[in-house]
């Protein structure tokens, strides 16, 4: 509970902005490293030579999807915030919000994604698909018609060259329908949440704020939650299951969004904590907002862990070819001690110490344990992506990397720049974020309820 009840006196009328030497410094100096660092990711996604081309669009995929997660979490928890009508979370609400802005900036570091000089290097249907285009001198918009991959001279080619499974998924599996999807990603989910985001911050400044926002914000979250399922399932589709066009599981979606949800939070524990540790929002949040925060890192960290063991359960008991080669890839090499570390990483030891009360009511203890988690989702998202490489580009490119078994010699630094310019830019356009409006909703009608939240 609360230290003491606050009353609506306790509360800045004008509520709290950040004005904070060191955030400014930080959002500098990370806005002209992100600066620096993307150019350098360009020359060496389009400029450099074919053998540090390949192996970095797998580090900018790594590092995209990485921060992607964290974003639509944001979006996520906002659309359950106002969805549920939650009382305890109003005060931490424009923390959510300012997360998912971020979103519609994720856009910028996926342009190299949508560019064939990368994608021939990370899909392999897609080269296939191009190929096929050219062979019957059609364009990429009327190749997206289903009569077109009718055609019997385009499935004797695809049978020829032994393609006939990804002639099958080819009602999906276009160009024309992956680009429309991507764009369909970026643009109904920067529309949701700059939406709930303007309601929420028009309320700062209202006169008589009422309720009204309130209902209108809950209204608009609970069909746009389908948007927000459709992009979450389908982009981890496109964008990562598509590294293996032959590999498909039915809860790659569930266990993306698991993470995507697990993580986001762990982001916005740390963000109130140094919040907290700067002088701000001491009044409306409580140890009591901590707890309810760790109770639901705990969840998630429980959902995430069913989801992997019931995907890989599933994928082993049906002993299906085209399902087990992920696994197969993953428990190679060492890979396979990375994925015994991630078990007990990402489940076991997060478990175990978040069962424990008195530490999800500890900001410092919470914050340490949410950046253990953050470091244990960039292990899961680099066994994602990574251990495709190798495979992909031994058959992508013999000559060069016929010799590569599980990993490509000298890769690793690729990865950590991708990850820092992508990381680097996350944190200018959050702190960007958090300092153009007040932290929290102080004119919310519910502002009181949250800040004497007990549970």
């Amino acid at each position: 509970m609360a230290s003491h009840f606050v009353t609506s006196a306790d509360i800045p009328a004008d509520g709290e902005r950040l004005h904070n030497a060191t955030a400014s410094k930080v959002k500098m100096i990370a806005g002209g490293v992100c600066a620096l660092l993307t150019l350098v990711s360009l020359v060496l996604l389009f400029v450099a030579p074919e053998s540090v081309r390949a192996p970095f669009a797998y580090s900018w995929l790594f590092a995209f999807f990485f921060f992607f997660t964290l974003t639509i979490g944001g979006i996520f928890w906002t659309l359950l915030h106002n969805v549920s009508n939650s009382g305890w979370g109003t005060a931490v609400r424009r923390v959510m919000e300012n997360l998912g802005s971020i979103y519609p900036f994720m856009f910028l570091f996926a342009i190299p994604l949508l560019c064939p000089a990368v994608q021939q290097y990370l899909y392999e249907w897609m080269t296939t698909h191009r190929e096929g285009l050219s062979q019957e001198n059609v364009g990429l918009f009327d190749g997206a018609l289903l009569g077109f991959y009718g055609s019997d001279s385009l499935k004797h080619w695809f049978e020829e060259h032994h393609h006939a499974l990804l002639y099958n998924k080819a009602w999906y599996m276009n160009l024309f329908a992956w680009y429309v999807r991507v764009v369909f990603y970026f643009v109904a989910m920067t529309l949701v949440i700059r939406g709930l985001r303007k309601l929420s911050v028009a309320q700062d400044t209202d006169p008589n704020p009422g309720t009204k926002r309130l209902f209108q914000a809950r209204f608009h979250s609970t069909y746009t939650f389908i948007l927000f399922a459709i992009t979450i399932t389908f982009a981890a589709f496109d964008l990562l299951m598509g590294l293996d066009f032959k590999w498909f599981s039915t809860m790659w979606g569930v266990y993306l969004f698991a993470g995507s949800a697990l993580n986001s939070m762990a982001v916005i524990i740390i963000t109130v904590t140094l919040l907290q540790h700067a002088g701000y929002m001491k009044k409306v949040v409580t140890p009591e907002h901590f707890h309810i925060k760790g109770k639901l890192l705990l969840a998630f960290t429980i959902f995430w862990a069913y989801i992997a063991f019931s995907q890989f359960f599933l994928i082993w008991y049906a002993n299906i070819t085209e399902e087990t080669s992920y696994f197969l890839i993953r428990n190679t090499g060492g890979w396979n001690t990375a994925n015994i570390f991630l078990v007990f990483g990402h489940f076991v030891v997060p478990f175990v110490i978040l069962l424990q009360a008195w530490l999800k009511k500890s900001p410092k203890l919470l914050s340490l344990m949410a950046v253990y988690t953050l470091v244990m989702h960039v292990v899961d998202h680099y066994l994602i992506v990574i251990p495709e490489r190798s495979v992909s580009l031994m058959n992508i490119l013999p000559e060069q990397f016929g010799h590569v078994t599980t990993a490509v010699p000298g890769a690793f630094w690729g990865d950590l720049l991708a990850f820092a310019a992508i990381g680097s830019g996350f944190v200018f356009f959050f702190l960007r974020a958090l300092g153009s409006n007040n932290l929290y909703p102080n004119r919310d009608p519910r502002l009181l309820e949250s800040a004497n939240v007990s549970n």
